[in-house]
């Protein structure tokens, strides 16, 4: 047997997700892309659509995502061009359930998802069941991209609040650098005991912190994909396709 014939079913799920995702992609929208490897099939997907006629244009979360959309022929613009967004497409590292509520940022791109969600008129996220979470916190820990300079005074601030930061670095031990060239510190969102809204308030008062990975009340809807379709998910209510 190939590959093939058993293929991988939390990679299916991501594949169901993507597909759905871009398919609401709608002529002349302008469009953010997201970052991670369900936006990376996300991607793939607007590109081709894009080569069989799709009239869109883009701005990407991370430069990993932009050179992607390039190499497919998907028309890049800024903000300096186009200051506001009909539709992001993203992925989220835990969605929780009933509120939507999502952390994000292990593909190392938070800020600028961040930004691009915010410029958005519709957030929509797409991911598969593992993603499906009932506290946040409970399976990642919580981004939170800070400034180098420092940066060890910033973690000591952060663990005084309970969040138990650790620096995110590479394989060869040194930090991890996002696109903007700042640091990331891993926290745990349950030590702090503050609930996700708290958590945020506190997170954006420390000095030297950009920006941190709850994204609250943000999205728009949740596309869920499995190897038998996928599920739709909205704030309010719940509801399922069965779409191949």
């Amino acid at each position: 047997m190939t590959t093939l014939d058993h293929p991988d079913p939390a990679e299916a799920a991501k594949r169901k997700a993507a597909e759905w995702a871009a398919s609401q992609v709608e002529d002349g929208m302008a469009v953010g892309l997201g970052t991670g490897s369900t936006s990376a099939l996300v991607i793939e997907e607007v590109g081709r659509r894009v080569s069989a006629g799709l009239r869109i244009t883009a701005i990407a979360t991370s430069e990993a995502s932009h050179s992607e959309a390039v190499s497919l022929g998907i028309p890049m613009t800024d903000f300096a061009h186009q200051p506001h967004l009909d539709l992001t497409i993203d992925g989220a590292d835990e969605v929780e359930e009933g509120t939507l509520h999502l952390i994000k940022g292990h593909g190392g791109a938070l800020l600028r998802e961040k930004i691009v969600a915010t410029a958005s008129s519709k957030l929509l996220i797409a991911v598969d069941p593992r993603k499906l979470v009932k506290t946040l916190g409970s399976v990642f820990l919580l981004p939170v991209e800070v400034v180098p300079f420092g940066w060890e005074t910033t973690a000591a601030r952060l663990r005084d609040h309970g969040f138990a930061p650790e620096l995110r670095v590479n394989d060869d031990g040194r930090p991890y650098i996002t696109d903007g060239q700042h640091y990331i510190l891993h926290c745990d969102l349950p030590k702090s005991g503050l609930t996700p809204e708290q958590a945020a308030a506190a997170l954006k008062q420390t000095v030297g912190v950009v920006e941190h990975g709850l994204f609250l009340g943000m999205a728009s809807r949740v596309v869920i994909g499995s190897v038998d379709g996928i599920q739709i998910l909205e704030a309010t209510r719940t509801s399922s396709s069965s779409l191949k």
